[in-house]
């Protein structure tokens, strides 16, 4: 694909710039994940997208394009939806919690699947974390399929999930950038029509971009602002937890009041042995799970067993 057209739109500055056509955006990004664009116009159009902004019509031609060609999983029948968790920040400061929220859910007999890829230098790697506390890792689809039937979660790698979408994100460390990729892996669906999506954001302007995005796309989901980046609610204090079912949204709970002080019984580390120990005595309630992360819990539940 010639790209150049698409480069002048969306590559004339501020003020020049233009939106893609939803039609545009999916044959661009369908090109982009084949690998049919010229590697000198991809970086221009990366970073061109970067510094514009994609649109609500370009993430809906994204979208498109991403499940033409996402793998789809198979469960039983009978399962509860598939509750979606993508994984991509990893911790800084704070233990990383996410393993608790797919932990219990799994527990409660809901089918947990984490997508991820860990490329950082800053931040500390959680899939040592989740291979602590027993969370299987996945080496294809097929395997996590049979790993959600017999555990209720697994853990895949994004390179084992979706190999063209891995290849994107890849280009961060030749970029030095994030790219739409790593917008849109958060909204990948593997189970479209039966799943739960935790869509978490880290600025808060792009709360109403996902908004948007999360009613026209329909399906079933929850948009909070997370945690560093990763999904679980901050048990500091809890995030607007928003649903979305079939293009209708609610919230579900309001944002808490008042700062996020530090918790008593939860360390302020980030280190993988802490945050292994401190899940394990919440799992086995020798320690209190904090209260923004119940309400999650619930929510999702909700979700998942058609309640709403």
């Amino acid at each position: 694909m010639d790209a150049a057209r698409l480069i002048r739109e969306i590559g004339r500055g501020a003020k020049g710039a233009r939106d893609l056509s939803q039609v545009d955006a999916e044959e661009l990004f369908g090109a982009i994940l084949d690998g049919g664009i010229d590697e000198l116009q991809l970086g221009a159009l990366l970073i061109g997208l970067r510094i514009k902004g994609e649109s609500d019509g370009e993430l809906l031609g994204f979208k498109a394009a991403l499940d033409a060609r996402a793998p789809q999983f198979s469960l039983p029948d009978n399962s509860p939806r598939l509750v979606v968790i993508p994984s991509y920040n990893g911790a800084r400061r704070q233990p990383n919690l996410m393993p608790l929220l797919a932990l219990r859910l799994a527990h409660s007999g809901v089918p947990v699947l984490i997508h991820g890829r860990y490329d950082f230098d800053t931040r500390i790697n959680p899939s040592g974390l989740m291979s602590a506390l027993g969370i299987a890792t996945a080496n294809s689809v097929e395997h996590a399929e049979n790993l959600l039937v017999e555990q209720r979660i697994a853990f895949i790698d994004l390179v084992n999930l979706f190999p063209k979408l891995d290849a994107l994100l890849a280009l961060r460390a030749r970029l030095g950038l994030r790219n739409s990729g790593h917008v849109m892996v958060k909204l990948l669906d593997p189970l479209r029509g039966h799943s739960v999506r935790v869509v978490a954001v880290t600025h808060p302007e792009y709360l109403d971009k996902m908004h948007k995005f999360l009613i026209a796309d329909g399906g079933r989901a929850l948009l909070l602002r997370g945690t560093e980046g990763e999904v679980y609610a901050n048990p500091r204090r809890r995030p607007q937890l928003e649903t979305f079912v079939e293009g209708y949204a609610a919230i579900a709970f309001p944002a808490a009041d008042g700062g996020a002080p530090p918790l008593d019984g939860i360390p302020a580390s980030a280190d993988n042995d802490i945050a292994a120990r401190l899940i394990g005595d919440m799992l086995a309630n020798n320690t209190p799970t904090p209260q923004p992360m119940l309400d999650q819990m619930e929510v999702i539940t909700r979700l998942t067993r058609d309640i709403y």
